[in-house]
């Protein structure tokens, strides 16, 4: 069962002329069969003939460059044309005629250049053999030749259509593609937004406030201790992402562990930020990426309060509840006049955009007694 499940697959293996030619060997078996003789297609209204050498050689010209339909579009008419125009002008009325229109519409389907002065051509040579065909006795009538000639531009209207349908599919695929690629990109740069934006401020204010601290060593030696042990968060949340974007990631290590949100708070706090920190209910076991969503409204809460509002009292407030987490994070007015790191713009928009998502809600603005406050509603348990 599973060498035959491998068949199709080893098929496509194969050249596109060796796929092609088994439909080439079949017509031509059928057009040899003393059967089928002179019941093919019959123009012009000559009397039929019996098969000779040479009916077997526009029989063969007919069906066997039905194998290059698809690698060279053009040799494969030209080549069926000239059988057909034998097999016609001579009356053997083959069932190698049908190979014509096969020709004639994988031409339509696979030409890429030339095609309408390629038209007006064969169909200059399909006039020419009308009126050879009426020159050595042909019977039939001009509207025998014109529904003839529609029947043919009909198939190789048929093949045109399917060339442009295959194109527009496939500039669908690559418009999906470029899409999930810019997606895929955008999504990137938000992580590492999130990721490096937070350390690195909470980095860059310790490492100013430890310039006023030479004076007090122990004081300093703490402050130079909590720029290390930022900078290794960071490099294992840089780690997580880049488990991320690994192609054997298994999903699950970019969700922060169970008690990151504390670990993040007391990072802020070593910072110099006074935050305080409430979560209530118990997690469910199955959040989706939830979890993931209420970590980075908090961190990128906390990134901007020490960036804009450096020493305000921050209060972050997490309640699990039945299907949903929501998340708070409210600071009061600024309160320290020493200049803040720039921020890129994209960090609450790009939290919008997670909660989104997840069919969530978001806001982000000032209160009326001054501070700013960011709340988040994040449905639990859906997929990322």
């Amino acid at each position: 069962m599973t060498r035959l499940r491998q068949l199709p697959e080893r098929w496509r293996r194969f050249d596109v002329t060796v796929r092609d030619l088994p439909l080439g060997l079949l017509i031509l078996f059928a057009a040899l069969l003393p059967a089928s003789h002179t019941h093919g297609t019959q123009l012009g209204g000559l009397p039929g003939r019996d098969f000779d050498a040479l009916a077997v050689a526009a029989v063969a010209f007919q069906c066997l460059p039905l194998a290059l339909r698809r690698r060279w579009p053009l040799l494969c008419l030209t080549l069926v044309t000239a059988g057909f125009a034998v097999d016609q002008l001579r009356g053997y009325h083959s069932l190698a005629g049908t190979a014509q229109a096969i020709a004639l519409m994988s031409a339509g389907a696979h030409l890429e250049r030339h095609r309408r002065p390629l038209a007006l051509l064969f169909s200059a040579v399909y006039v020419a053999l009308a009126i050879a065909l009426v020159g050595v006795g042909g019977t039939e009538g001009p509207s025998e030749f014109v529904m003839y000639y529609l029947a043919m531009a009909l198939v190789w209207g048929t093949g045109s259509w399917l060339r442009s349908t295959r194109a527009a599919e496939a500039a669908h695929r690559r418009r999906v593609a470029e899409d999930t690629r810019t997606a895929e990109r955008t999504r990137i740069a938000r992580e590492l937004h999130d990721v490096v934006t937070h350390h690195v401020t909470a980095m860059v204010v310790q490492a100013e406030a430890a310039r006023y601290l030479t004076a007090a060593p122990d004081r300093l030696d703490v402050t130079l201790a909590a720029v290390t042990d930022t900078g290794r968060r960071a490099l294992t949340d840089l780690r997580h992402l880049l488990d991320v974007l690994d192609p054997g990631y298994d999903g699950e290590a970019g969700i922060p562990a169970a008690g990151r949100l504390l670990t993040l708070v007391e990072q802020t706090r070593q910072a110099g930020q006074p935050v305080e920190f409430t979560e209530k209910g118990t997690p469910p076991e199955s959040t989706g990426s939830a979890d993931l969503v209420a970590y980075r409204v908090v961190q990128e809460a906390l990134t901007n309060a020490l960036k804009h509002a450096r020493g305000s009292a921050t209060s972050v407030e997490v309640h699990h509840g039945a299907g949903e987490i929501t998340v708070e994070v409210s600071t009061a007015g600024a309160a320290s006049p020493a200049a803040s790191p720039g921020g890129s713009g994209r960090g609450l928009a790009g939290l919008r955009e997670r909660v989104d998502v997840l069919g969530g809600e978001f806001s982000a603005g000032g209160e009326t007694g001054g501070g700013f406050v960011v709340r988040a509603r994040i449905p639990a348990g859906s997929a990322s």
